[in-house]
């Protein structure tokens, strides 16, 4: 009787200690993550001009959409298949999801099976009867230091890979829009530059005949010394424009077919466009001085700016910052987890017996073993404050990097808009100065011809007319670019279309 009261007295205590571990079990040392605020205006500087009255925001547009000439979305296909940056950044994904597994894992008893057979002579128990040689064969299963998580260090630790996981991911797709960019960008480049090269080739023709011209007035007596000199300097100067034009476009291909990952095909590879037929010293220049339609860059969809903080914080960089952030906040739980005790549990259970045969029959016996530790710091030299404080640091950093990821892509996304606003502006003044320009020299050759104008009011025309035609080149080359840019801040480009899902 006095036996079952005494057992009657425990059980309270037995179910608070049962009580108590489960609270443990439960507590986390975690701070609670709260995302901060976004250091940036609540809206686009004025120069950005008013959003469109479209809804659909950047990461929402897949890049099929966005892009509207088909050779440019092959390329980009290609290189999404093919890019070797983007297949480092899909196996940096593979390695922080097996890194978030082995975290999970820990949180779990790691059970091993094990066997093991001795035989040793002489036998002490020889004397008593025993045979000469002493066997002895162990089989069971067993769970070697699994640790109790009461105070959240393990779960602190797997919420934190999960966190780098994640932030992976993220930067995965903010590879992808910064290829999809590239791709645009050079492509654009590209075709610009064979614009330039076109444009380069018909200037010498043009100044070959202006030369051609010049000589036969000086052998004539109708023109001077210098002005002969001064064509051979202008076509001197066009030759160096065309060779610097041709390296410009071959290397616009070389680095087109680094992103794309292999060789372009040629169908893809835009030609420079044919000379016109040479004319006679004698005949006018205008047909020749007259410019051959531009090449047409690719055209995109338009992009409604919405507000700052809805658009950036779909930024996929940006969101990896903040995933970046997360696990700097689990870290903290950990490292504070390190000044509590620690409790491992080690057991085994299976059966022995001095004789293989018997092992699993009545011959043999049951064995099992349990040792519960626990491990409570008392002196380590200040090593987990030191850790908790790196923790801390590590957070406040990832809060800095954080907020400095979102004044980034607002700069960016601002800079982006501005350009839209008056790079339309810019190129249409362009436009009308390149035609005025192209009647000056018409006007000019025609005066020269006439013996009403000098070789230097010509020359003159001609050097301002290539400049400008350059100039104009270089402005739809920027307009477009600015497109692709404004596209890539406000984070579009890593959404794929239903079309290409499937």
């Amino acid at each position: 009787m006095s036996h079952a009261r005494h057992r009657l007295s425990r059980a309270p205590l037995v179910l608070a200690g049962l009580v108590a571990v489960g609270l443990l079990a439960g507590c986390s040392l975690v701070p609670p993550y709260e995302r901060p605020a976004a250091p940036i205006a609540s809206h686009w500087p004025d120069t950005a001009g008013a959003p469109g009255a479209d809804t659909t925001t950047a990461a929402d547009l897949p890049w099929q959409q966005f892009v509207r000439d088909d050779q440019l979305r092959e390329l980009i296909g290609l290189a999404l298949t093919s890019n070797r940056d983007l297949r480092v950044a899909v196996q940096n994904i593979e390695q922080a999801r097996a890194q978030f597994q082995i975290r999970r894992a820990d949180q779990f008893p790691s059970v091993g099976a094990s066997a093991s057979g001795t035989r040793s002579a002489p036998n002490p128990y020889q004397a008593l009867g025993g045979p000469s040689v002493s066997s002895s064969y162990s089989v069971g299963l067993g769970v070697s230091a699994w640790e109790l998580d009461f105070f959240g260090r393990v779960a602190a630790l797997k919420d934190a890979a999960l966190a780098s996981y994640l932030a992976t991911e993220e930067a995965r797709k903010s590879s992808q829009i910064s290829l999809i960019a590239s791709v645009a960008s050079t492509w654009l480049q590209l075709k610009t530059d064979t614009e330039l090269l076109a444009l380069a080739e018909r200037t010498l023709g043009t100044r070959e005949q202006s030369l051609a011209l010049t000589r036969l007035r000086f052998e004539h007596g109708a023109a001077s010394a210098l002005d002969l000199r001064q064509a051979e300097t202008l076509i001197a100067n066009a030759r160096a424009t065309r060779a610097q034009q041709q390296r410009l476009r071959a290397q616009d291909i070389h680095l087109l077919t680094l992103l794309v990952g292999q060789p372009l095909p040629e169908r893809l590879i835009p030609a420079v466009p044919a000379l016109p037929t040479p004319q006679s010293p004698s005949e006018p220049t205008q047909a020749s001085a007259t410019v051959a339609p531009a090449a047409e860059l690719p055209a995109f969809a338009d992009v409604p700016a919405g507000l700052p903080s809805d658009v950036l914080l779909r930024r996929p960089d940006i969101r990896a910052a903040e995933q970046q952030l997360i696990a700097a906040n689990a870290q903290i739980g950990a490292a504070r987890a390190n000044f509590f005790p620690r409790i491992t549990l080690t057991g085994s259970l299976g059966r022995v017996s001095s004789d293989l045969d018997g092992l699993f029959g009545s011959g043999g016996s049951r064995a099992w073993s349990f040792g519960p530790a626990i491990t409570l710091p008392i002196f380590d030299a200040g090593r987990n404050q030191a850790g908790l404080d790196s923790a801390l640091a590590g957070r406040d950093i990832a809060v800095a990097q954080y907020e400095k990821a979102i004044q980034t892509a607002f700069r960016e996304v601002a800079d982006a808009l501005a350009g839209r606003a008056t790079l339309a502006e810019q190129l249409a003044a362009l436009q009308a100065q390149a035609e005025a320009e192209r009647a000056r020299f018409q006007l000019t050759d025609l005066r020269y011809r006439n013996g009403v104008a000098s070789s230097l009011d010509l020359l003159d025309a001609q050097r301002s007319l290539f400049a400008i035609e350059q100039a104009l080149a270089q402005a739809r080359l920027a307009q477009r670019a600015n497109e692709v840019q404004l596209y890539k801040a406000l984070g579009g480009g890593w959404s794929e279309s239903p079309a290409a899902g499937a």
